[in-house]
């Protein structure tokens, strides 16, 4: 059964309240990612993924994104040590705005890694943004129809090669009225499958969740807000992968859907504890722009 709706302004998205970051802190050890090593110095930095990704230029970026946060919000995080050292790995991140996208792309630089992004397209031509965007490691997505599995291949040669991907499976900002996670386009699916069976191991696959950034008025963003990570951990799916040898050019369908689904729901799982809300039933369909039942 589908409700139809529209999504509400920002301005009806409340603020992350101090006493549910208090809450959480009491079950997770958060730490401010807007840092360097910011679960601690016992870690190995990935130096030769760093020196291939343009190091001075992502460098500048990340001193800047680290400014703007710390002015404008205060940043939390947990889950930052499942973040792997060395390898290929997937990060499939929630999108509720444009700002709260940096989180876990600062978050994982300043743990030593520099994944490639799949972005769409036209950000790589915004003003000033958009050449540091291509510096940072963004692969440019072509959003028109007949394009996805160019876009899958390139996404799995990626990882083929050893380095990590981060992804937004939503494939836009949330359309869901109070910022829950919205349906999924499979491609994340696909990726993790093709990937898995070509190296010949499950990729790690992990949720980052943002809360927070849904309620900061960019004008003036004072007092600063509260935002919230969770970097979860691996997302299990080595059943899908049972006779992956049997498959034939690409993941079945129904697979790549399951994965995908398993994502959403995860995704929705960890914002309702970072927002202490209890989520709503079924889920937004972007297609529809009605909420409809899993």
């Amino acid at each position: 059964m589908a409700s139809k709706g529209k999504p509400s302004p920002r301005s009806a998205v409340k603020p992350l309240s101090n006493a549910q970051v208090s809450r959480l802190a009491k079950a997770h050890t958060l730490v401010d990612p807007m840092h360097d090593l910011p679960t601690g110095p016992d870690r190995t930095i990935n130096e030769a993924e760093i020196a291939a990704q343009n190091p001075k230029g992502t460098s500048r970026l990340l001193k800047g994104v680290d400014v703007v946060f710390r002015a404008s919000c205060r940043t939390y995080a947990w889950g930052l040590d499942n973040i792997p050292e060395t390898g290929p790995f997937i990060t499939a991140a929630t999108h509720v705005t444009m700002f709260d996208v940096f989180v876990p792309m600062a978050s994982l630089f300043h743990m030593g890694r520099r994944p490639r992004y799949m972005a769409k397209a036209e950000m790589a031509h915004w003003p000033l943004i958009g050449k540091w965007f291509q510096i940072v490691g963004m692969q440019p997505v072509q959003r028109r129809s007949g394009k996805a599995r160019a876009i899958e291949e390139t996404s799995v040669e990626i990882l083929t090669s050893g380095r990590p991907l981060t992804v937004w499976p939503e494939g836009t900002v949330t359309r869901d009225p109070k910022k829950w996670p919205m349906s999924m386009k499979n491609g994340v699916g696909v990726i993790a499958l093709e990937a898995s069976r070509r190296l010949g191991y499950q990729v790690p696959l992990f949720c980052a969740v943002t809360w927070g950034a849904a309620s900061i008025n960019h004008w003036w963003p004072w007092p600063r807000k509260n935002v919230v990570m969770c970097y979860d951990a691996q997302l299990d799916y080595a059943d899908l992968l049972v006779d992956s040898e049997s498959w034939g050019d690409e993941p079945p369908v129904e697979l790549a859907d399951e994965l995908t689904r398993r994502v959403r729901v995860r995704m929705t799982q960890v914002m309702a504890e970072i927002r202490g809300e209890r989520a709503p039933s079924g889920y937004w369909d972007y297609r529809t722009m009605s909420r409809v039942t899993d």
